[in-house]
């Protein structure tokens, strides 16, 4: 017997259960998201590694150790698998003049793909929701996305402050970031005894990215270092404070924090983070901020943007900690069939009734036989359904069907008959949504 192959790790699968939990995730992200005025954009999960090399910066972590690349046999071309998704949406925005007719809200789900050591919430392959704004210079815009993302956290029953909280920080433009950046580097260059191996690395070439460190023994020079909060321009400091007077106008809580940095280097001004306390170390679910500069970068006229990328993964993580179930996903009927010989009549009215929306399950079995009465309605019983649609010999030479409820006993088995099909559905429909049907059975 050959053995057999497995995923590779990091990359998992998604058994039936499962993936229908991440549907309901998915179709609630899409109805907020619709709600909001943001339109869907799909680009491919290749791209060229030269785009996240200058989009993300050349000293990132997801660069410098992150990315799945390789040389095309057939022409020579460097390609990467996206580890994020906000280079590949500038560049599609670019090469397509997409923002001709003025600004877009879009939004992109699916797969990235990093090189890293498989945890708990972060896998090598993991899908990410991401949403761009882009053309929008204003706070507005900024405080739009974190409104929109309250308004998602309660679609799913989470509860501000307990289950989730968010983060804000202002990066400035790039000359404030340089003024900083000089005081910062002097300041770590005093403790340099104190820095470990990844952060002296660091020190003269992204020395912003020191203060995201999560070592702890590096925790009191980072807290004694440079606020870059306080290098900030008037221009700047107006931004963050009209977006903060939006939030504070909405109600939501909030905490500045002067270390928030974000993990590519387009960002500028406005970052946030959304973080869990249900998640330990891995606590941020969704983040993101401006990039006003990213769009030009990649080759494209000067215009601003924003968005953020949220994990699924995490999300359902969080979840699961508080408890919170996606609904039960059942068929409307069964179709018990004790005679195989019936199928002819029984399949194409199951047909027709799928036509008409309603989810109905049918046994299947052998040519030989199928299943007992016995057996198919412990099945039925199990699929979840509120009523079986019974097709047995006697309803059959009446031209009719039995519904019997499975969840209501004190509930009464009726007939219905076959040739009226929309009837049927009518019942079907009234009895999976609880409700009495007020048709008249025979």
């Amino acid at each position: 017997m050959a053995d057999k192959l497995k995923a590779v790790k990091g990359m998992n699968d998604l058994l039936p259960d499962e993936a229908e939990r991440w549907e309901w995730v998915e179709g609630v992200m899409r109805g907020v998201l619709a709600r909001w005025g943001y339109r869907n954009l799909r680009t491919p999960v290749v791209e060229p590694t030269a785009l996240f090399v200058r989009g993300l910066g050349e000293v990132t972590d997801i660069v410098e150790k992150e990315m799945f690349s390789w040389t095309d046999a057939m022409n020579g071309d460097t390609l990467t698998l996206r580890p994020e998704a906000t280079a590949g949406i500038v560049r599609a925005i670019n090469e397509h003049n997409a923002l001709y007719n003025g600004p877009l809200r879009i939004w992109q789900m699916g797969p990235m793909f990093r090189h890293e050591r498989p945890q708990k919430g972060r896998s090598r392959q993991f899908d990410q929701l991401d949403v761009e704004a882009l053309g929008h210079p204003g706070p507005d815009v900024d405080a739009e996305l974190i409104l929109m993302l309250r308004s998602l956290w309660r679609e799913f029953g989470l509860v501000e402050g307990r289950d989730i909280v968010l983060e804000l920080n202002s990066l400035g433009q790039p000359e404030e970031r340089r003024a900083h950046r000089e005081a910062l580097i002097t300041h770590l260059e005093r403790h340099a005894d104190r820095l470990d191996e990844d952060a002296r690395r660091r020190l003269h070439s992204n020395p912003l990215r020191i203060l995201d460190t999560k070592n702890p023994a590096m925790e009191a020079v980072v807290a004694d270092a440079p606020r870059l909060i306080d290098f900030l321009g008037p221009d700047s400091l107006a931004h963050f404070a009209a977006l903060r007077a939006v939030l504070d106008a909405a109600g939501l809580a909030y905490t500045v924090n002067p270390r928030l940095v974000r993990g590519m280097d387009y960002y500028n001004l406005t970052v946030f983070e959304w973080k869990s306390p249900h998640l330990g170390a891995q606590s941020t679910v969704c983040g993101g901020g401006r990039y006003d500069r990213l769009i030009e970068t990649l080759g494209g006229k000067p215009a601003p943007g924003i968005g953020f990328g949220l994990g699924t993964e995490r999300l359902l993580l969080m979840l699961a900690a508080v408890g919170v179930q996606a609904p039960a996903n059942v068929p409307d009927a069964y179709a018990v069939v004790p005679d195989a010989g019936a199928l002819a009549r029984v399949l194409p009215l199951l047909a027709a009734l799928r036509e008409r929306g309603l989810a109905i399950v049918m046994h299947a079995a052998g040519r030989d036989g199928h299943g007992s009465m016995k057996s198919q309605f412990r099945r039925a019983d199990a699929s979840g359904a509120r009523l079986a649609l019974i097709f047995g010999a006697d309803e059959l030479a009446r031209g009719t069907v039995a519904l019997k409820p499975l969840r209501d006993a004190a509930g009464e088995q009726r007939t219905w008959p076959l040739a009226d099909v929309d009837g049927l559905a009518a019942a079907l429909r009234a009895a999976s949504a609880g409700a009495a049907s007020t048709a008249t059975a025979t």
